[in-house]
């Protein structure tokens, strides 16, 4: 039933922790990095912008954003994202907007970004959802870091406090920072997803250890549990979704990356985690369910001359699925349950300015008719097929404003072949899978 003892003391310490280092000042994002560096964002950045990471980009988030040029400089950014979306046929209206061709502010975010001394770095962030019209605390990475040797190689050393399971992974193939890197939350998308995809993200509090060895290889193990449902409520998280974790929920991460020749890099790794949650705090069961997720990943990065990039990434995850508190709870039919998910994304970037990526993703599982009551087929599958076209053109750091700002403006295009278990009349009312087909139009500013 997980890690007990002083777990109830410790997610309300690690909280508190949290809100201290956020009210020290306010926050900062990419372009404060590139400040700090003296490097222009596409020096970490595929593309210029967002998240998804270059290999010197991996170097400085596992060194804990302390690599800097120079003096102490401001750690402060803001990052904004608003787009037009298009769905193929109306959606059920969410408040304040119309069931199809919606304009919104998806999002407006702060940020805390920098190293601290050598040995001490932060990446805190704060965000206004445009959406649901309501401020929560984002992503967290908060890392100590040291240098060592390791059996005569080379070692960085380091301790993460995060608040969502692979937020503090430097691959772009994990849930927390992978493709796609940007969304609405206007978008319809399946219901079923691994836990480890997203579903402890912003309720949770963990600590991770790691040791990056000779830039090669990648080794991490801690544990996450739940802070009080107060505390996550005043963070604007919700206590209930997905439930409690019992104690502490373990996980732990390896990867290896290798150089092949002056221009690739290829990545190949593992993760899992299992956590028994009660679902929606519930404890009147006496019992937790368990999820157990096993993951594998891989990413490949060739560098071609002028700037040009070309990346490859995937994942899968397998889940299995204890729902001893769910079918009791009348929540679950059955008692063990299974998700596969794999996807996998490959893009190339001219002059790693202009870009264009295509990405996969396939869904399935046991089916339940209590989980997928709102399935025809009672089956979580779901496919699609995401597309995505962008440019950059400030990644230099030579735009009007300096290295202070950037800018990405895209168009993506998502297409489901299914969609909650069907491809025709997935929800017994007679909707097909492609009429959640959306064309989403977006411009992505930092500064």
């Amino acid at each position: 039933m997980g890690v007990r003892g002083s777990a109830a003391r410790l997610g309300p310490w690690m909280a508190g922790a949290v809100l201290a280092l956020a009210a020290a000042g306010p926050a900062l994002a990419v372009p404060s990095f590139a400040v700090q560096t003296g490097l222009s964002c596409q020096a970490c950045h595929v593309g210029g912008f967002g998240p998804q990471l270059t290999p010197y980009g991996r170097e400085f988030k596992l060194r804990g954003y302390t690599q800097r040029t120079g003096p102490f400089t401001t750690p402060f950014s803001a990052m904004a994202v608003a787009s037009y979306l298009r769905t193929r046929k109306d959606q059920p209206a969410q408040p304040g907007f119309d069931p199809n061709d919606n304009v919104a502010l998806d999002q407006f975010s702060l940020f805390f970004a920098s190293g601290l001394g050598s040995h001490l770095g932060a990446f805190v962030q704060g965000t206004y959802d445009g959406v649901g019209k309501a401020w929560s605390w984002d992503n967290l990475d908060v890392r100590a870091v040291t240098t060592a040797s390791l059996g005569g190689k080379p070692a960085v050393l380091g301790l993460s406090l995060n608040n969502s399971p692979t937020v503090q992974d430097a691959w772009n193939t994990l849930p927390a920072w992978g493709y796609p890197y940007t969304d609405s939350a206007l978008a319809p998308s399946p219901t079923a997803a691994p836990l480890l995809a997203g579903g402890l993200a912003q309720t949770t509090l963990g600590v991770t250890g790691y040791a990056w060895v000779d830039s090669r290889l990648y080794l991490e193990g801690g544990a996450y549990g739940s802070p009080g449902a107060r505390t996550l409520t005043d963070l604007g998280a919700d206590p209930d979704s997905p439930g409690k974790i019992d104690g502490l929920a373990p996980y732990g991460r390896v990867a290896y990356q290798a150089r092949i020749g002056p221009r690739q890099t290829l990545e190949v790794g593992a993760f899992a985690l299992q956590a028994d949650i009660f679902p929606g705090r519930d404890r009147s069961t006496g019992r937790a369910d368990r999820y157990r997720d096993l993951g594998l990943d891989a990413s490949y990065v060739l560098d071609l001359t002028r700037g040009d990039v070309i990346t490859v990434e995937t994942r899968y995850i397998d889940e299995q699925q204890t729902l001893d508190a769910s079918t009791r709870l009348g929540l679950a039919a059955n008692r063990r349950n299974a998700l596969h998910d794999w996807r996998a994304d490959v893009s190339y970037y001219w002059r790693n300015r202009i870009g264009a990526t295509v990405g996969v993703f396939r869904t399935t599982g046991t089916a339940d008719a209590l989980l997928y009551a709102d399935n025809r087929t009672q089956k979580p599958d779901s496919t699609g097929v995401l597309l995505q076209a962008d440019a950059t053109p400030w990644g230099d750091g030579r735009g009007p404003l300096g290295p202070r700002a950037n800018l990405r403006v895209g168009v993506q295009y998502t297409v489901y072949p299914e969609f909650n278990g069907a491809r025709r009349n997935f929800d017994g009312a007679g909707a097909a899978a492609g009429d959640n087909d959306t064309v989403r139009v977006f411009a992505w500013v930092a500064f």
